[in-house]
């Protein structure tokens, strides 16, 4: 029972995302706020409502540990299972300088979370100022590079004012009930199997709230659009650390479990440094990748678990 609200909560969360994305383009548009604006802010946190809505439910009903592991479980997948399954699909073979880098920054958020385990800083007011004005120059630099593109807002649908408003309003009701439910059914099941908090995260959790990268993985891989998967991966890596995280620490301070410092951020680390060295020796992310990538990720859900 658990299972099915968990999956009808998840459900809630992408719909109240794509809402609330869909409608705050639209009153944007009524309000003459320009492309540019509007696209950094969808950029960079549009596709990744749900995992904020969850993470910030779990903060509140203090379980963070189901928000950090979320986090870096969302991370682990985006690396080497989404990327892995879209590359055995249709590998990637023009990696660029700006993709590259958007890999080095992966591997410098990767030590700030290391580094905050071991000195054990917390995420708290002051991690969420630096998260979020970091967050927003790295989108600001992209965005006017065109390293990001912002053409996709427009394809948004523009609406009536009133029918945007309402759209806005369900979505956030959305993101908040599912949440809600979503959250809740994490923490019955943890409880149920006497699974930590922390493992649920890193697992369910994270598996959950990926999917739709998932789908955008694979949907791209069909439509040979690979490079905007691998860009969408690292990007949202970035939002989730600083963004997430970051957003998450003004409603509770917490730490990185420690069930999750002494492994599993490392593993993060190692996965990072994988992707990073396929793209800067090989300029190439082929089947290869993704069939270790995928065997990695079935090895570790089943030695977390054991």
């Amino acid at each position: 029972m658990n299972l099915f609200l968990l999956i009808i909560g998840l459900t809630l969360l992408i719909f109240g995302a794509e809402f609330v994305v869909r409608g705050s383009v639209s009153f944007g548009k009524k309000l003459k706020v320009s492309l540019f604006a509007i696209g950094i802010v969808i950029v960079a946190g549009g596709t990744s409502l749900p995992e904020l809505a969850s993470a910030i439910k779990a903060v509140v009903a203090n379980h963070s540990d189901l928000a950090v592991g979320a986090v870096v479980g969302s991370n682990i997948a985006n690396l080497i299972l989404i990327m892995a399954a879209t590359c055995f699909l249709k590998p990637i073979d023009n990696i660029n300088q700006n993709q590259i880098n958007q890999a080095w920054m992966n591997i410098g958020l990767g030590f700030l979370l290391v580094g905050m385990n071991i000195f054990f800083l917390p995420f708290n007011f002051f991690y969420g100022i630096f998260g979020i004005t970091i967050l927003f120059f790295i989108m600001f630099i992209q965005v006017k590079s065109g390293v990001i593109d912002v053409a996709e807002v427009s394809e948004k649908g523009d609406y009536p004012v009133l029918l945007s408003i309402f759209l806005i309003v369900l979505g956030i009701f959305l993101l908040i009930y599912g949440s809600d439910l979503f959250i809740d059914s994490a923490i019955n099941i943890a409880n149920t199997f006497q699974i930590p908090e922390a493992i649920i995260g890193i697992s369910l959790v994270a598996f959950g709230t990926s999917l739709p990268e998932l789908a955008v993985g694979i949907l791209a891989a069909i439509r040979r659009k690979v490079d905007f998967a691998l860009g969408n991966v690292l990007g949202s890596n970035i939002y989730n650390v600083l963004g997430v995280l970051g957003i998450s620490s003004f409603f509770g301070n917490f730490k990185v479990p420690n069930i999750l410092g002494s492994q599993d951020l490392y593993f993060m680390l190692f996965v990072t440094f994988m992707i990073l060295g396929f793209m800067f020796f090989l300029k190439r992310i082929g089947r290869i990748y993704g069939f270790i990538g995928l065997l990695m990720y079935f090895w570790y859900i089943f030695y977390i678990y054991n």
